[in-house]
């Protein structure tokens, strides 16, 4: 029996879209050809993903920040191209408080002939699997659960970790030594430090002795710079996104809150000390199968909120995490300082970084 051709759907950002790496695996596994419909947002990282044949890109009116409009020429288009594929199959692995079922309704109009979701919504004949995801799951494991359950499990060997392709060397960009990565950006601003924070703690890490090297997309070249001030490397706009894969490749450990950089870092096997606004559940967000510290009252007013701007004046949930605490995650992740002076400096560029320390 020939294997189908399976379409899987994750209209959302980046992080979304490496969450969904070890399901796209397991379907890629099991099918002949493994397409990713995915939004603007997480193009770049759906074409990072192993076992990906071909990425799509749809603009959902229903999923994102700011939704595009409705139109019917760009629903025409993506049906044109759906239809053109002729898929067998298809997962719309979408968030718990997400539905599926507009994105089912545009599968079956395009003739995708079987189509699986979580779906907690009565989905008619929009479904040929109305799957119910676990409670307290993962985002990466409720993918995984219902890849499995539509008959594609991960193949033998396959841990089930985040996984990108392997990055390039950056060396070039991060210079010779240890290092640990500080990315104070996010897209949802309740979820990042303040920029005074953030230069704070690069500051008080680059005085306990570690090499910090702060990243950020193009558009954060203001914050980056005034983060890392005279106390950092600053990589602001200087990476695309397999670039800052190698440059988390090459870091000891990442500090960073909960965005796509985050679980770029795990797909990588960095640890991360995870600056976890409670606006969402950590138990579904947080930083999947590497060690990893979580930094931040879980219990702040705003949780489950999923706030966009913090509520609470000064943004008490983050910028109140001292330096102590980020120094602790820091070295119990196993971020080690620099060299004493007067000692010299490992040679060979980049050291293999060391895993260890406490997970939570």
């Amino acid at each position: 029996m020939t294997a189908p051709r399976t379409l899987v759907v994750r209209l959302d950002s980046a992080g979304d879209v490496l969450l969904a790496g070890p399901a796209v695996r397991a379907v890629a596994a099991g099918s002949s050809h493994t397409a990713l419909l995915c939004g603007p947002l997480g193009v770049r990282a759906a074409r990072l993903l192993p076992g990906v044949d071909e990425v799509l890109e749809y603009d959902a009116p229903w999923a994102g920040v700011d939704p595009a409009p409705v139109t019917r020429a760009e629903t025409r288009r993506l049906l044109g191209e759906l239809a053109a594929r002729a898929f067998d199959r298809a997962l719309v692995l979408v968030s718990y408080h997400q539905s599926p079922l507009p994105a089912a309704l545009l599968l079956k109009l395009a003739g995708v002939r079987w189509t699986a979701a979580d779906s907690e919504d009565y989905p008619g004949s929009l479904l040929d699997l109305r799957h119910h995801r676990l409670p307290h799951r993962h985002e990466a494991e409720a993918a995984l659960d219902l890849a499995r359950d539509a008959g594609f499990p991960l193949p033998p060997g396959d841990d089930g970790t985040l996984r990108v392709s392997p990055p390039p060397a950056t060396g070039h960009l991060t210079g010779p030594g240890p290092y640990v990565v500080l990315h104070p950006g996010a897209a949802v601003p309740a979820r990042a430090w303040s920029a005074a924070r953030a230069a704070r703690a690069a500051a008080a890490l680059s005085a306990a002795g570690h090499r910090v090297v702060v990243t950020g997309g193009r558009a954060e070249k203001d914050l980056t710079a005034e983060v890392a001030g005279t106390h950092a490397l600053d990589l602001g706009g200087a990476t695309d996104l397999h670039q800052l894969a190698g440059v988390l490749a090459g870091a000891r450990v990442a500090v960073v809150g909960n965005t796509g950089p985050a679980h770029l870092a795990a797909a990588v096997g960095t640890p991360v000390a995870s600056l976890f606004a409670p606006v969402v559940p950590a138990e579904r967000w947080g930083p999947y199968g590497v060690p990893h510290v979580l930094l931040g009252d879980q219990a702040a007013p705003c949780a489950g909120t999923r706030a966009r701007q913090c509520p609470a004046p000064g943004h008490p949930c983050l910028d109140g995490v001292g330096d102590a605490e980020v120094l602790a995650a820091v070295a119990a992740l196993g971020g080690r300082a620099r060299p004493e002076a007067g000692r010299p400096a490992l040679p060979g560029g980049v050291p293999e970084k060391e895993r260890g320390g406490a997970t939570a």
